[in-house]
């Protein structure tokens, strides 16, 4: 914009994009009018807005609503209304991490994060990382989340084979009793044969498990003990 003071010339430029608020004189920042054109485009641009207009409830909402992650620079008091933080975190699961922690036990709100970002069960109170159905939507997500599950959920089978079903990787943050589970292994591998690392030894060491495991991923004899590597058949059968 050429003049920063033009309400008209900012109004029109932070339309195009909301960070453009960022070079508005002061005296913009606190029009609401300009302020709210902003943060509908661009969420984050809430950054921007005079302190006195951070206060405005309808503006905090159009800026989560816009941008989950908008929640780090609204007003201290909104990280605690439920209405703006299940706002952001149905647009942005990260914006869980930001909220007030009374909010961070709320099945609802923790729920919508999860279905956007399985990971931010690592932001979630730890009574939900203990809560059932909050751990499988995370794992159905992203595998990966099981990392931030209650050790006593990491030994629930429906629960990981649901995160290796998701991503085979996901082995590694399973029960040490389930890492000799053939089906989970096998449900891990057909992901990604490399998983099969994280499988019990005595399942790389099982010649015949070996054989099944590579029918579905070749990678997976590279894991397998040392002596079955070299094993021609297996060797033939994993380059087929």
């Amino acid at each position: 914009m050429k003049d920063n003071k033009d309400r008209d010339e900012v109004l029109a430029a932070v339309k195009k994009d909301g960070y453009a608020l960022s070079n508005a004189d002061e005296s913009l920042q606190k029009d609401k009018e300009v302020v709210m054109a902003a943060v509908k485009q661009a969420g984050a641009a809430i950054m921007h807005v005079d302190e006195s207009l951070k206060k405005d409830r309808e503006i905090t909402m159009a800026a989560v609503m816009q941008d989950g992650t908008a929640i780090n620079w609204v007003d201290t008091s909104f990280k605690g209304d439920r209405e703006v933080v299940l706002a952001a975190v149905t647009q942005r699961g990260e914006a869980l991490n930001s909220a007030d922690e009374a909010l961070k036990n709320d099945l609802e709100i923790v729920s919508a994060a999860l279905k956007q970002n399985g990971r931010v069960l690592e932001y979630a109170d730890e009574s939900m990382r203990k809560n059932r159905e909050a751990v499988i939507l995370a794992v159905e997500q992203d595998g990966f989340s099981l990392e931030y599950a209650d050790e006593s959920l990491k030994k629930d089978r429906e629960i990981v084979l649901a995160a290796v079903n998701q991503i085979g990787y996901a082995l590694q943050f399973v029960d040490e009793s389930l890492m000799a589970d053939r089906e989970i292994v096998i449900a891990a591998v057909k992901k990604d044969g490399y998983a099969f690392e994280y499988a019990d030894e005595s399942l790389k060491k099982d010649r015949e498990f070996v054989k099944e495991v590579i029918q579905y991923d070749g990678d997976a004899l590279e894991e397998a003990a040392e002596e079955l590597q070299n094993d021609p058949e297996l060797k033939k059968l994993a380059e087929g």
